[in-house]
């Protein structure tokens, strides 16, 4: 696409969006995590996560040294990793937590496999399949393709589907619905040669998802469907805890305490 005085300014402006976004975030966690008052954990949590490495991703981006930083401090405060599958299925218990990937940056394959499979942690990552195959982005070259899927996998990462083209899901009518839900799933299944069962919803909070989506979900061979937000998901979700890279020791502990349970991005 050629580029014109109009688009230019849309770009600065979706620049300075996301900026503004970005602050509210950070101030957000911070005040939160401050009133946090830290307890005995009861529950397990499955933790998201996106980019590990890709500062374009902004505070969706997890540096790597601060990723490592997650673990060790998890690891120290007595905390234990389990797939994700065994918490969402209802049968985690207290403090075990699970990792998780959205959009399957190449900065995961890169900077975080290397990490996890040194502390021996299992971890799953969600495939938006447009993006996988360089179709329907202007991203540029910061996805995971095909080969590198089919490595992690052999590897023993966990690969679910995030969707075909990554829509919101409150946005879009039940034809689109199947279509990215079943679309998606048979072309990971197919290039990935191996099952897929797990979905995680984009965007992921309260308002992006219906009850009917899940029934869908199911119809289309999915057994677990991932959501964002743990107090606001629909029924029939698996909660997640939204990780970003403002989360230094304070936030991050808060954070698999519960004190961002009713929090949403």
């Amino acid at each position: 696409m050629t580029a014109t005085p109009l688009t230019g300014v849309a770009r600065r402006l979706g620049f300075r969006r996301d900026l503004l976004r970005g602050a509210r975030v950070r101030v957000e966690r911070r005040v939160i995590a401050g009133l946090h008052r830290r307890t005995a954990v009861t529950t397990s949590r499955i933790l998201c996560y996106h980019s590990v490495g890709t500062p374009s991703w902004g505070y969706n981006d997890v540096p790597p040294a601060l990723f490592r930083w997650h673990l060790e401090v998890a690891l120290g405060a007595g905390y234990r990793f389990v797939p994700a599958e065994r918490i969402a299925r209802g049968e985690g218990g207290p403090g075990e937590l699970a990792i998780t990937f959205d959009d399957a940056l190449r900065s995961v394959g890169t900077f975080a496999a290397p990490i996890l499979a040194e502390f021996g942690i299992p971890w799953t990552v969600f495939v938006v399949s447009d993006w996988a195959a360089g179709r329907g982005h202007g991203f540029g070259d910061v996805f995971l393709g095909w080969n590198e899927l089919r490595e992690l996998a052999a590897q023993g990462a966990t690969v679910g589907s995030h969707s075909v083209s990554h829509p919101n899901f409150g946005l879009i009518d039940e034809a689109q619905a199947r279509h990215e839900l079943v679309e998606s799933r048979l072309e990971i299944c197919e290039r990935l040669r191996r099952s897929v069962s797990s979905f995680a919803i984009p965007f992921g909070q309260s308002r992006d998802w219906a009850p009917r989506w899940t029934e869908i979900a199911r119809d289309a061979g999915y057994d677990l469907v991932y959501a964002q937000s743990v107090a606001g998901r629909f029924p029939g979700t698996a909660p997640r805890t939204f990780v970003t890279g403002f989360d230094n020791d304070v936030i991050f502990l808060a954070a698999l305490e519960g004190a961002f349970d009713s929090w949403e991005e």
